[in-house]
């Protein structure tokens, strides 16, 4: 495998093309020459095949000058993706991977190694938090690293009190689309928290997307977050996107509610972030989920879990 050309794995080629379209069609047929350009110029060799995540591939290289592992990541251009090493910039290791280089033209980085790079999807194979059995262990583990993380931001990183009103929008735009699907009272207690906590946010940097495929098994430390959205806000936002873990193992339970309050809560206590926030959070952004699940695909028992916890949290 070490020095062997860079295959674009075929279902992350699809995925791409199916929802980015011809800008889609035209970034894959660049993208192996671009990996081999940024395989030059940081002086690393393939030493795995490329995985991938949803919006980028990730190859396990080792770098020529001190043989040490790394992994060399370039995503599709959108603005989603923007922030991602300027958050790395900040942590600087603390509590998430190390950024080695950038190339912000490129949508592309050179990181520290962390997890089973190698085997799986990165982020969601051996080595991630989601191989902890226990929910709330795994719960009390992201929480402390939310805490961490959330450190105060520079100036150009996007806050979200300025993100809330074009988030709003999106809400009422997918209600009419979809023809109200959820109950009136839900979307408007989703509105009610962008209007009322939207504006209310601390300059404090928040991964924006701390879910257990996201943290990985480290070395040097013991978690490590991957992945990061870069957003400048409220700690509890990142509440629900926790709660993904074993999601489906919420509405079995013989008591929904509480199996999820009970969640939140250890959430908020490791996390040392108000709980009646991380709720309402949660509510809105389970509609969201709701929504969107409905507009792009999603397996219905995805979308009937949103729908439920968007109930539970009303």
């Amino acid at each position: 495998m070490i020095g062997t050309p860079v295959e674009v794995p075929e279902g992350f080629a699809l995925s791409t093309i199916q929802r980015e379209g011809e800008p889609g069609r035209a970034w894959l047929a660049t993208l192996p020459e671009l990996a081999e350009e940024l395989l030059r110029r940081w002086d690393c060799e393939p030493v795995a095949p490329a995985t991938h995540g949803q919006v980028g591939i990730v190859i396990p290289v080792r770098r020529r000058y001190d043989e040490s592992p790394a992994v060399l990541k370039i995503s599709f251009p959108h603005p989603g993706n923007v922030h991602e090493p300027d958050a790395f910039a900040v942590w600087s290791g603390r509590g998430a991977v190390r950024l080695f280089e950038r190339d912000d033209a490129r949508f592309a980085m050179l990181l520290e190694w962390a997890g089973d790079r190698a085997g799986g999807r990165a982020g969601t194979g051996a080595g991630s938090l989601a191989d902890l059995p226990d929910a709330e262990a795994a719960l009390t583990v992201a929480g402390r690293l939310a805490r961490r993380l959330a450190v105060p931001a520079p100036a150009e990183l996007p806050r979200m009190s300025a993100l809330c009103g074009e988030w709003e929008r999106e809400l009422t735009d997918g209600d009419k689309e979809l023809g109200s699907p959820l109950a009136s009272r839900l979307l408007d207690a989703a509105i009610g928290t962008l209007r009322e906590l939207g504006p209310d946010q601390p300059d404090t940097l928040i991964h924006g997307d701390l879910h257990v495929g996201n943290v990985l098994r480290g070395e040097r430390e013991p978690w490590l977050a991957i992945d990061p959205k870069g957003y400048v806000g409220d700690p509890a936002y990142d509440s629900i996107t926790l709660l993904h873990h074993r999601f489906e193992e919420l509405f079995t339970a013989s008591d929904a509610k509480a199996t999820v309050l009970r969640r939140l809560a250890v959430f908020s206590e490791a996390a040392e972030v108000d709980p009646a926030r991380a709720r309402r959070w949660t509510q809105a952004r389970a509609v969201t989920m709701a929504y969107w699940g409905r507009l792009h695909g999603d397996p219905q028992w995805r979308i009937s879990a949103a729908d439920g916890l968007a109930e539970a949290l009303a």
